[in-house]
């Protein structure tokens, strides 16, 4: 599975722009699916029969979509001014280079030079607006042609693995989700499984919306990529989480109170099986759960997520065996739903 997020953290993915995420995911999904489907937000369903049949009983989700920029302005001089899709710290943005659209045209992120800034002004960050992409253009006529306004920016930076098992890369959040329902897709299924991956989730969970209502699931398990504060000078109840502990299974967070239910099936799973976990010691963030919890008469959900730290920026980490972890206890998580079940698909051994 290592190689396979590799291959999906280095695609691009800014929120509104999921094309190449959603065309690799198709292509690799289209030997094992039963049926595949696009919806007009973009938000690709894949549909898997297994040895139960259970309909739309089990949604399983992850978001395709990654934080980035989008050009909003060309300049006199020939730079581009950008918002930020997603939440991104402007702190970790200054200096980093970034790939502008499908051709991948370079730029620096850019801002006043410290000669000029006044006394005040340098303990303090620099607004978005005192930031600009440099992609070397003689003029604003060139800088439009290359970056026209409504153009995405991702961050530039390789996929490492680095230390004792930690991997350094882009869009671990979600492309993490996205491997471990890839790879479940390529195995026999206990049970029928609808896979979802999908689209602006960084921008307010707005795909999952549609999805929600479009496959009416009992279930939804989302598997995720969440942040990791377990960092020097951090309070001990303030690190969230952190790599190499294990799946994080969240019992709340900023937009969901997980089913208690569901919560006691994933921790009890872990111990039954030596899987090491962890929870969320501090309740921050949130995911396409709340928005499927809240959809029609109400959906129970359930959560999954790698450590990650450095969440949204250029250089997010995680540890591989967490990755692994997920993806084993994603696998239990099915056969122990499968099992609420007593109708078994004819001709299933």
């Amino acid at each position: 599975m290592l190689e396979l997020l590799k291959t999906l953290c280095m695609l691009d993915g800014v929120s509104g722009f999921e094309d190449q995420v959603r065309q690799f995911i198709r292509e690799q999904a289209r030997p094992y699916a039963d049926s595949i489907r696009e919806d007009a937000m973009g938000n690709l369903i894949v549909y898997k029969r297994g040895a139960k049949a259970t309909g739309n009983k089990l949604l399983l989700a992850a978001h395709m979509d990654e934080v980035g920029l989008l050009i909003t302005e060309v300049t006199d001089e020939g730079y581009l001014r950008f918002r930020f899709v997603g939440g991104v710290d402007r702190r970790v943005a200054i200096g980093k280079p970034v790939l502008i659209g499908p051709e991948h045209i370079p730029g620096v992120i850019g801002m006043k030079a410290v000669h000029l800034v006044k006394a005040g002004e340098r303990g303090s960050v620099p607004k978005t607006e005192e930031l600009y992409i440099d992609i070397g253009a003689a003029s604003a006529q060139e800088a439009g042609e290359k970056a026209p306004p409504g153009s995405y920016a991702v961050f530039a930076g390789e996929c490492v693995e680095f230390g004792q098992g930690f991997l350094k890369a882009k869009a671990i959040d979600d492309r993490v989700g996205c491997a471990v329902l890839l790879s479940l897709l390529k195995e026999p299924l206990p049970l029928d499984c609808t896979f979802a991956f999908t689209v602006q989730e960084e921008v307010g969970t707005r795909g999952a919306f549609g999805t929600a209502f479009s496959v009416t699931p009992e279930i939804a398990l989302v598997l995720e990529g969440t942040t990791a504060a377990d960092c020097a000078g951090v309070p001990a109840h303030k690190k969230v989480c952190a790599p190499g502990r294990g799946p994080v299974i969240p019992f709340m967070d900023g937009g969901t109170i997980y089913d208690r239910e569901l919560y006691a099936l994933l921790t009890g799973l872990c111990r039954d099986n030596g899987i090491p976990w962890q929870t969320k010691e501090y309740i921050s963030g949130g995911t396409d759960a709340r928005t499927f919890q809240r959809s029609k008469a109400g959906v129970r959900a359930a959560g999954i997520s790698a450590a990650v730290r450095y969440l949204h920026s250029p250089s997010s980490v995680a540890a591989v065996g967490d990755l692994e972890e997920m993806l084993r206890l994603t696998r239990l998580f099915l056969s122990a739903v499968a099992e609420e079940t007593q109708e078994v698909r004819h001709g299933a051994v």
